[in-house]
């Protein structure tokens, strides 16, 4: 049921389009995702599980296990972080290191990828898995398949061009949102991928409007607003320009939803956050759906 609601919130709009003169193929069309991420809309999920799920006992953080468990059971975006290996291959991993999250130790892009494969994930609490550091292409050609969403943090290790690269090549871009945390690379990420929805930075009104002044299409934004709980006029702001709006639960504020109860994923809902971004996924769906 659930990858079936996902299916049709993708790709339902396109199916009244049958009148709608085609576009010519040497157009270069937007990503299915800039027609659903619309604040105007309420069709998309509203949970993004940070690092594709942490927290979870035997099910490590940027595993593909950890997004086939977690999707088994709420919908949801998954963030996932993108590192390169010393030969140039993609995989998912946080840190610069592989100390903390596998049996290995050094930095990431001092190994091979087959290097990489002697080392088994950990879970967040040291316990030992079975479990590989996953190749980028792999998660995006199961996540192509199933229609799962992810929101694509590009590490230090990596290019944004290699990673958009890397998406188009995989034909997955209909699923993918690049993150950009500055203007500056924001502005980066919608002239390499102007057909991308682009998670940008808007954690005030100064930001949205450095923004705006760039350029960059209101239609391929999806505003993070931070990982405080903002002001209802920026919210509301946002969505007088059709942006969703994605609070960073994770850290102070999950922590306070699970001191004082779920009520208050739906309070921060009311207040205009349109996604939570959390490291408790299944109480915050649970809270507001």
């Amino acid at each position: 049921m659930k990858n079936l609601f996902l299916t049709l919130v993708i790709f339902s709009f396109f199916s009244c389009k049958n009148s709608t003169t085609e576009k010519v193929s040497s157009e270069v069309q937007d990503s299915k995702l800039i027609e659903v991420f619309k604040a105007s809309e309420n069709n998309f999920p509203n949970i993004s599980v940070h690092r594709g799920g942490k927290g979870l006992v035997n099910y490590p953080e940027n595993s593909l296990e950890v997004l086939k468990y977690v999707s088994d059971s709420i919908v949801a975006i998954y963030e996932i972080d993108v590192a390169q290996t010393k030969d140039g291959q993609l995989v998912l991993l946080h840190d610069n290191s592989i100390d903390r999250t596998t049996t290995g130790s050094g930095k990431v892009d001092s190994f091979t990828y087959d290097e990489l494969k002697q080392f088994n994930l950990v879970d967040d609490y040291g316990n030992e898995t079975n479990f590989k550091i996953p190749l980028f292409s792999e998660v995006l050609n199961w996540c192509t398949n199933n229609n799962v969403i992810l929101t694509v943090d590009i590490k230090k290790s990596v290019s944004q061009k290699v990673v958009i690269d890397a998406i188009r090549e995989a034909n997955a871009k209909d699923i993918c949102v690049i993150i950009t945390y500055d203007i500056e690379q924001a502005i980066g990420a919608y002239k390499l991928a102007p057909d991308f929805l682009l998670s940008v930075s808007a954690r005030n009104d100064e930001e949205f409007n450095r923004l705006l002044e760039a350029e960059i299409p209101t239609k391929n934004m999806l505003a993070f607003t931070g990982t405080r709980l903002s002001d209802a006029s920026l919210y509301k702001k946002l969505h007088d320009y059709n942006i969703v709006c994605m609070l960073g639960t994770l850290g102070n504020l999950d922590k306070s939803a699970e001191a004082k109860g779920g009520e208050l994923y739906l309070k921060w809902e009311k207040n205009g956050a349109d996604i939570m971004a959390t490291d408790r996924p299944f109480a915050a769906y649970s809270a507001i759906n």
